[in-house]
């Protein structure tokens, strides 16, 4: 059974994780809204203030996103953030290299949200930095080649929030990136609400459940 209690208790841990002085790799799944990020950002702040700047790095699974132009060609940019919409294999193949530490440094993509797409080699990872913490919705995810991250993440949390929370979050979110209320909601309930029932069953695979 996983683990659960609040965001202090998880960064505590995760200062732990980050004391061995060897690399560790934290993966935070969750649904849309549920906090993922924002945990992730608090997590290396708390490390980073604890042992210094750089011994934690952030790398969001969101880097992975496919670019818009794919999406129009799929037939699935009405669909963005599902499952099927990222580079999956990449994204494994990433965290094998983070957690292998073998060279002087990874170099990960980012998502501007400003332009709504991934971008290349933008987040630097040292072979110094003793806690990599990356967050996405399927970190959890049963099915190929998602299912081989468990056996890769030193631990991997799920965030848990209500979900009006979740749903409220996620409507100011696309608001703030362009859309107006109507479209908002009808983004987070028809689009996000899909992905959120996908995620929904994983939340018992983790190894630490954090309420958000």
């Amino acid at each position: 059974m996983p683990v659960e209690g609040s965001v202090d208790e998880a960064v505590e841990r995760a200062v732990e994780l980050a004391s061995s002085g060897r690399r560790a790799v934290l993966g935070i799944a969750g649904a849309p809204g549920a906090g993922k990020s924002t945990l992730a950002r608090r997590v290396v702040a708390a490390v980073d203030d604890r042992f210094g700047h750089g011994t934690a790095v952030q790398v969001p699974m969101d880097g992975f996103h496919l670019a818009n132009v794919a999406l129009d060609a799929l037939g699935r940019h009405d669909r963005k953030g599902a499952v099927d919409t990222f580079d999956a294999d990449g994204y494994v193949a990433l965290v094998r290299r983070l957690v292998a530490a073998d060279e002087p440094v990874v170099w990960a993509p980012d998502f501007d949200r400003r332009v709504d797409e991934p971008v290349a080699g933008s987040i630097a990872v040292p072979r110094a930095a003793t806690l990599v913490v990356s967050e996405g919705n399927y970190l959890l995810d049963d099915t190929e080649p998602w299912a081989a991250l468990r056996d890769l993440f030193t631990e991997t949390w799920s965030c848990v929030v209500d979900d009006g929370v979740r749903v409220d979050r996620l409507v100011g979110r696309h608001m703030r990136h362009g859309r107006d209320h109507e479209a908002a909601v009808r983004w987070a309930i028809d689009v996000d609400g899909v992905n959120a029932a996908r995620v929904a069953p994983t939340v018992s695979r983790a190894s630490r459940i954090v309420r958000t």
